[in-house]
C-alpha cells in the first residue's frame, strides 16, 4: 500500500471522527506551587470545536488522493 493511500485513508477516517464528535477534550496543568509540605495545583480543561467544514474537507481530499493514480 502506497504512502499517498495511506494517507488518504487516514484522512477519510479523521474526517468521519470530525464529524461523528464535532469535539474534543483535554486537561491542561496551568499552575503548580508547593509551599513547604502544601501542594497546589491549578488544571484547566480545555474543549476543541471541530468545525463541519475541515471534517467534509478532509474526507473530499482523502477521496480525491484515492482517485488519483500513481505513474510507475
Amino acid at each position: 500500500m502506497s504512502a499517498m493511500r495511506m494517507a488518504a485513508i487516514v484522512l477519510i477516517i479523521a474526517g468521519l471522527l470530525g464529524l461523528a464528535y464535532g469535539s474534543f477534550s483535554y486537561t491542561k496543568e496551568t499552575h503548580e506551587t508547593k509551599i513547604g509540605p502544601i501542594e497546589i495545583a491549578v488544571k484547566d480543561k480545555e474543549i476543541v470545536n471541530i468545525p463541519i467544514w475541515a471534517g467534509v474537507g478532509a474526507i473530499v481530499i482523502g477521496g480525491l488522493l484515492l482517485m488519483v493514480r500513481n505513474k510507475n
